[in-house]
């Protein structure tokens, strides 16, 4: 139901890879106050690419593997003035989107999801991950940069284009994520958290 628009207040921006299981489901579960989407399909060989485009998402082909790669060629995609990005596997609630715009229209520029403080299902993310890996590379990134950023490689964040811009991101893999929680801290964007649920 989105169509083509030459200026979107608001672009949801999702790399893909090989996701035709999920897919649908998450493009389904994307609110009306949504008016673009975008999917930045990275190589998959399986009907990724025919299940977005029969649900009206605008699919970007783009070779260059990376999932750094294929975020920074959506966001340069993107017209919006509000840039939701999350992943293709559906481990987001996407229906639950508009608290990120909100907090973007209240005036902070770069909003993190926050898994730690949300709720986490069972099995939706190791024992190591939760406990070890992503406290402490939060806790790492804050000493270093001040981010004050609580859960560095959540998948879902809104930001403004202005935002992207100022951050210049470089990174081609998941390094993308640290890489724009560093940047955000030293371009000073007003950043905002917020708790949400893994699946």
């Amino acid at each position: 139901h989105w169509r083509p628009m030459s200026s979107p207040r608001i672009v949801v921006v999702i790399p893909a890879l090989d996701e035709e299981q999920a897919i649908g489901d998450v493009v389904r579960a994307i609110p009306p106050v949504v008016e673009q989407v975008i999917v930045v399909d990275n190589g998959s060989t399986d009907r990724s690419v025919e299940i977005a485009q029969s649900l009206g998402a605008r699919v970007v082909r783009h070779d260059l593997k990376g999932y750094g790669n294929a975020l920074r060629r959506g966001f340069a995609e993107a017209r919006g003035r509000y840039i939701i990005m999350a992943d293709c596997d559906d481990s987001y609630d996407l229906s639950d989107l508009e608290r990120f715009v909100v907090k973007l229209r209240e005036g902070a520029e770069f909003v993190m999801g926050n898994r730690l403080k949300g709720e986490i299902k069972p099995g939706a993310m190791k024992w190591l991950h939760r406990w070890v890996g992503n406290p402490l590379l939060s806790w790492f990134l804050n000493v270093l940069f001040k981010t004050e950023i609580g859960d560095s490689h959540c998948g879902m964040r809104g930001f403004t284009t202005s935002a992207v811009s100022r951050m210049n991101l470089k990174m081609p893999g998941m390094e993308l994520a640290s890489e724009m929680v560093i940047k955000s801290s030293l371009v000073k964007l007003k950043t905002a958290e917020i708790p949400i649920t893994l699946w």
